[in-house]
């Protein structure tokens, strides 16, 4: 009885290693690099968000008319750098037209542009007073 176990012992332990050794070497369903590199993007595009909400807030026309209309520039950019997936995303794509209606050096500044410049700096004040 006692050389049985001795024997039947050992091959328990085998046959109770072997399965777990095989579920270990299971594929992902994603794979670890097409993981990495979703979260290298994500985080690329968000800085990409954030630069163009800054170079926005820089343009001496955006600071004059949040001077104008009482908006402290300077919390409207500390704010913006708290931003995060929906808002941060809307918050950027108001400051692109803002960049993208500027561009080239555009010494007057139009009322849309006004318009479009307000509505920046109003969504990211909304935003943040929300959160």
């Amino acid at each position: 009885m006692r050389i049985l176990r001795m024997s039947i012992v050992p091959v328990l332990v085998v046959l109770t290693a072997v399965p777990s050794f095989a579920a270990a070497e299971q594929r992902h369903a994603v794979a670890p690099a097409a993981l990495a590199a979703a979260v290298v993007n994500h985080a690329a595009k968000q800085d990409a968000d954030r630069e163009s909400i800054r170079q926005a807030l820089s343009r001496p026309e955006v600071v004059e008319i949040a001077a104008r209309t009482g908006v402290d520039v300077v919390r409207v950019a500390a704010a913006a750098e708290t931003l995060s997936g929906d808002d941060l995303e809307r918050a950027a794509a108001a400051a692109r037209q803002v960049n993208d209606s500027l561009v080239g050096g555009a010494s007057s500044v139009v009322i849309s542009t006004t318009t479009i410049i307000i509505a920046l700096l109003v969504v990211i004040l909304i935003i943040v007073a929300v959160d």
